[in-house]
């Protein structure tokens, strides 16, 4: 349906009506809250809301090396202000009932260009309900919208005007969030992390008129974006406690020799740290290996699968730490192993939507800080495993870590299987 465009009300006249009733007005009670209530929201009736807050937009920007990816998170009750459509009834039915339409819409309000005029590409993509909490006006749906823009040919992609007025066109009280979450130029690229704001989009009321927000991104670098894809990586093992525990498990029997079925004398240090090589060797070739295939998204593998069987390469060396079960072969399990811990690893990457370029350097960089992290805990662990294991008490120390390493690694398998924390997990956690 058409939907005539509403003039903004007039600033000059919203202070001196204000100044009149200040006038006639005795001192403000409970009746005249009331009637200045019913006094802005009469004033709020030719579509702008000035009596309340509102939940604003938010538009979440991707910056990839030729294109600009993203999302816009729509609160329904301002749309729906904006639009005239009902988007507010048979919320499970919305995106099929008016996705067309709202895409058509969203197209028309959305029109970055440059700064000679050159207007960009618009594509909309999916959509979803969500539901949110505000501190003011409590719990409120959105409407989550994927979108994507690309320049012209050989026009700067950091440099732009955004024009958009998603809701503002109609709404002059609203308010869009501008927001930058992955920039890999600019090092931007962590995991869970939080987003940058960069500017309001907003009615300028003075000059009664809603300005293109201009987009000027600083200048990023690969060495920015490898270097955050290392800091990445050392973050990666440093907060994965499951990784760091493997590692640590692996160096448990290092030094020891099997024979019987049971660990026996302490090798010499040379030979231990030989042994120590090769296992640490195999494991970094083993997941090298598929975090590139995974990242590279040659082959894809369900996340929760890989999760538990980490868990299980944890219960399988502590078993092994306790009572040598592939004695002679550790170079060739920490291999395998490898492989599916480099799976989790890839994890990390699939998603970036990175270039070729920006791809190799991340996995290059995001590996360098997982073998720096992972040496960093056996230049501090293996010294003292080696002192330790020249007592008469290593043995009772490797047991009971062995044991606790079991303990950890089954509570893990089941909280991964079940998708649901328990005990040990929580326990873990807090610690």
């Amino acid at each position: 349906m058409a939907v005539t465009k509403a003039q903004p009300p007039n600033p000059q006249w919203g202070r001196s009506a204000i100044s009149q009733l200040r006038k006639k007005m005795p001192p403000l009670g409970v009746r005249g809250l009331l009637v200045l209530v019913f006094l802005f929201s009469q004033w709020g009736q030719g579509g702008y809301l000035f009596a309340h807050p509102m939940p604003s937009s938010m538009v979440v920007l991707n910056i990839h090396e030729k294109h600009i990816s993203g999302e816009v998170l729509l609160p329904l009750s301002e749309l729906q202000s904006a639009i005239g459509m009902r988007v507010n009834d048979h919320l499970e039915r919305l995106v099929a009932r008016l996705g067309d339409s709202l895409r058509r819409y969203l197209v028309k309000h959305i029109r970055p260009k440059s700064f000679e005029g050159m207007p960009w590409t618009v594509t909309i993509g999916s959509m979803q309900l969500l539901e949110s909490t505000d501190p003011i006006v409590g719990t409120y749906k959105e409407l989550v919208v994927q979108f994507d823009m690309v320049p012209p040919f050989g026009y700067d992609l950091r440099n732009f005007f955004f024009d958009y007025d998603v809701i503002l066109h109609q709404v002059a009280s609203h308010k869009a969030l501008i927001h930058v979450k992955q920039d890999w130029a600019q090092g931007l690229v962590r995991e869970d992390t939080l987003t940058q704001q960069i500017g309001v989009i907003e009615w300028d009321v003075v000059n009664n008129k809603l300005n293109p927000f201009l987009v000027s991104l600083a200048e990023g670098s690969r060495w920015k974006g490898f270097t955050n894809m290392v800091h990445l990586g050392i973050d990666h093992i440093a907060e994965g406690t499951d990784h760091l525990l493997f590692v640590l498990t692996l160096l448990f029997p290092a030094m020891l020799v099997a024979s019987e079925g049971r660990w026996h004398k302490r090798m010499e240090l040379k030979a231990s740290l030989l042994n120590l090589l090769k296992i640490v060797t195999a494991f970094t070739v083993g997941h090298s290996l598929t975090l590139l295939i995974g990242s590279l998204q040659w082959l894809h593998f369900p996340a929760k699968p890989i999760e538990v069987l980490i868990a299980i390469t944890i219960l399988v060396s502590a078993f092994h730490a306790l009572k040598p079960i592939y004695p002679k072969r550790e170079v060739i399990i920490a291999g395998l192993f490898g492989l599916v811990h480099g799976l989790a690893f890839a994890e990390t990457l699939t998603n970036l939507d990175l270039s070729t370029t920006q791809m190799v350097l991340s996995i290059l960089g995001f590996n360098i800080g997982i073998e720096l992290m992972q040496l960093a805990l056996i230049v501090v662990a293996f010294p003292l495993l080696f002192l330790l294991a020249k007592t008469s008490s290593y043995g009772l120390i490797r047991t009971v870590g062995a044991v606790m390493m079991m303990i950890l690694a089954f509570a893990w398998m089941v909280e991964r299987i079940q998708e649901s924390p328990n005990f040990v997990t929580e326990w873990l956690a807090r610690l």
